[in-house]
């Protein structure tokens, strides 16, 4: 199935060249939590996407897995918003972004979306994201941006989630 038109949209990503230099993988594991998984880079004949998948655990202060790529750039200045191309098992998911602003490990903004088992466009407007705290600006700057994630979040569920393309719009 095609991906569907994706207008003005700079895509800073589609999993076609060596994304495992700018994609790493992290669980809730590393403040103690007990979620596992994994993100594999797969093909479909022309198509190249991240395969995240694994067991999201509340237990023991947990809930997440998640893919995080850098943004030394940022956005562009006039971005307002993220775009993907999803598929998934028909669960909730969230991007999490991390800024300038966002210095302790547990500071993000978070949109969630919902995932159906086609492939669909996404699209997630800045002013959508929620800030973790009352210490960050109520909404995320472009060209602050440091970090993109695919998060699996919150709750006792099994994690399974295809992302063919991640952008800007």
């Amino acid at each position: 199935m095609p991906i569907p038109a994706l207008g003005d949209v700079l895509m800073i990503e589609t999993f076609k060249s060596r994304p495992e230099t700018r994609w790493r993988f992290f669980t809730d594991g590393v403040m103690g939590g007990v979620s596992s998984g994994q993100v594999a880079f797969l093909r479909e004949g022309k198509h190249a996407y991240a395969h995240l998948t694994g067991r999201v655990s509340t237990e023991n202060n947990g809930g997440f897995i998640q893919m995080r790529t850098e943004l030394p750039d940022g956005a562009p200045e006039d971005a307002t918003g993220v775009r993907l191309v999803v598929r998934g098992n028909n669960q909730p998911y969230f991007v999490h972004l991390r800024t300038s602003g966002t210095r302790l490990p547990w500071q993000y903004y978070q949109a969630g979306f919902q995932v159906t088992e086609a492939w669909e466009a996404v699209q997630l407007p800045f002013d959508t994201f929620r800030r973790s705290g009352q210490l960050l600006r109520a909404v995320p700057r472009a060209d602050s941006l440091r970090s993109l994630a695919i998060v699996a979040y919150g709750r006792d569920h099994d994690a399974k989630i295809d992302i063919r393309a991640v952008g800007f719009c």
